[in-house]
């Protein structure tokens, strides 16, 4: 009976941390489902006018800005299995009545990427967005070729010679130049917290069950 308890123990001591890990799991997703959802209604709130002072604290704020497009073009590398492979458009704004910002205007396809796009009036509403897209091993943009790979928002506004202020375009009035736009949402956002919950939580069956098979062994072996 002795050679059991040590097997025993250690089986239990390692189902309650498994399961533990997925209960944990289970908070997490409850406490991500409720910041998405007050996230996507930050986004889905009416829009303001552009205010004179921004900061990334306001990143997600819905707000509308009356301005023309100007300068060149960044094009950041994007594409879905729907729209297939393509750009997201970035570009100076001259605001009527404020700053000069960066417009994510949205989606452009690959074939129409060296066509002339002249400057262009423009009413658009859309969301302040600071990107954390850029990592260790984000590749560096080709500025030859100008292609970048991620939405830098301090780096983009010192190619365009524009303030650190990114608006993302959900509605634009005015010639949308062949530009989709793109508007910000929750859905790309990960929310694996229910995987993984399922996961710990088989672990510690499979750990259960291996415990109850080593205690049937031993068992066996002392009969």
């Amino acid at each position: 009976m002795r050679r059991i308890w040590a097997p025993l123990i250690f089986g239990i001591v390692g189902c309650a941390i498994l399961i533990g890990l997925g209960v944990w799991q289970i908070k997490r997703l409850a406490w991500k489902e409720s910041m998405l959802a007050e996230m996507q209604s930050r986004i889905d709130a009416a829009p303001v006018p552009l205010p004179a002072q921004v900061d990334p604290s306001m990143k997600y704020d819905p707000v509308w800005v009356n301005g023309t497009t100007s300068g060149p073009e960044i094009m950041v590398v994007s594409g879905s299995r729907e729209t297939g492979g393509g750009y997201q458009v970035i570009t100076a704004f001259d605001t009527d009545d404020g700053p000069r910002i960066l417009l994510d205007r949205g989606f452009l396809p690959e074939d129409h990427r060296r066509e002339k796009r002249p400057p262009v009036a423009l009413t658009v509403v859309g969301n302040l967005h600071w990107p954390a897209e850029k990592s260790s091993t984000t590749p560096d943009p080709n500025l030859d070729e100008n292609i970048w790979f991620a939405r830098d928002v301090p780096a983009m506004a010192r190619a365009l010679g524009t303030e650190p202020i990114m608006v993302v375009a959900a509605e634009i009035r005015g010639d949308t130049q062949g530009i989709t736009p793109v508007p910000l949402g929750v859905e790309g956002i990960p929310n694996n917290h229910l995987e993984y919950a399922v996961t710990w939580f088989m672990l510690a069956a499979v750990w259960a069950g291996m415990t109850v098979g080593l205690i049937w062994r031993i068992r066996r072996k002392q009969y």
